[in-house]
């Protein structure tokens, strides 16, 4: 009897040991909760612990509550963060040849965007992701950036003039000062309060951030300038992935691949609708000839051939 107790006993002890031993992955990102970037690192973290059955689960910190992205690629850098979601050339402050994909115009499509990715330039990215410290997992879809301001910008001639808020990223300050306005970097959970006390004019983002962020509601017409198709990357830092085994590599890049399908499905969904939504709040929509905007681009594709070697735009599109 005594036998018997003992047993239940160690066999409970053990249950708990492996509750206790559950690994918590941290993944953090600027996107706030109403972002389909969000809801699919939600999907993402759910579909892990089921896949795993519990040996894993993932805490989510949204709204920039870490810091910057930056800030958030070096936690993870130092292995105080374990991932990290954030625009793919983002990351050219890192690694300097990313401002060739980021560059605007010369990514056409998100399924031209994959196919890069997955492709020989794409590979030998990775390797420079890998030399500093980080894998990427995967590359969701975050929409393509349009420009917001408060006036109609009917054609490249009204973007003179414009104080425009850019990310801090070299290619969407050229964007901004390729087209005549005056680029302005503002922090992103800064942007609503810049445009609202005009201490911006213009901001450009996907559609569903216009939506999620409330842009709307402080500016007064959007223009599809389609400047540049914007990517999250799904990173994870080195210290992490070499200690996974096979078998936990394969749970997190299934749930992954969930949390990138509801991303992606929410996108472009959103993309589908929401210029009729924007119309019925009163914005005004244009659709200015794109040919002066791409053209105007040139100097600095020019700069960046200088930097990376001349057909350097090229060998990124190459198949």
């Amino acid at each position: 009897m005594n036998m018997k107790c003992v047993l239940i006993t160690g066999a409970a002890a053990l249950a708990l040991a492996t509750t206790v031993q559950a690994r918590e992955l941290t993944l953090g990102t600027q996107d706030n909760e109403a972002t389909p970037v969000y809801k699919g690192a939600a999907e993402f973290a759910k579909t892990l612990e089921e896949v795993s059955g519990g040996e894993f689960t993932v805490n989510l910190f949204p709204s920039a509550t870490l810091g910057d992205f930056k800030a958030m690629v070096q936690q993870v850098q130092a292995g105080e963060l374990d991932m990290v979601i954030t625009g793919y050339p983002d990351m050219s402050y890192t690694i300097p040849e990313l401002k060739l994909i980021g560059a605007p115009y010369v990514v056409s499509d998100y399924e031209q965007l994959k196919e890069i990715v997955a492709g020989p330039w794409g590979q030998k990215m990775a390797e420079k992701f890998d030399e500093n410290g980080l894998q990427v997992l995967d590359v969701w879809y975050y929409g393509t950036r349009q420009t917001t301001a408060n006036k109609p910008i009917e054609s490249i001639e009204d973007m003179k003039g414009l104080r425009m808020r850019t990310p801090n990223v070299p290619f969407l300050i050229a964007y901004a000062e390729a087209v005549g306005a005056t680029p302005a970097p503002v922090a992103f959970p800064e942007v609503y309060l810049a445009l609202q006390t005009n201490q911006v004019d213009a901001q450009e983002n996907p559609l569903t951030t216009i939506d999620a962020q409330k842009f709307y509601e402080v500016q007064s017409s959007v223009a599809l300038t389609n400047h540049f198709v914007a990517s999250s990357s799904v990173m994870i830092g080195n210290h992490v992935w070499d200690e996974l085994s096979d078998q936990e590599k394969e749970w997190v890049n299934t749930a992954i691949a969930a949390g990138g399908q509801l991303n992606n499905d929410l996108i472009q969904k959103g993309e589908a609708e929401l210029l009729e939504v924007f119309e019925e709040k009163g914005l005004t929509v244009t659709r200015p000839d794109l040919e002066p905007f791409k053209a105007a681009m040139q100097p600095y594709y020019d700069t960046l051939e200088e930097e990376f070697g001349e057909g350097a735009i090229a060998e990124v599109t190459a198949k």
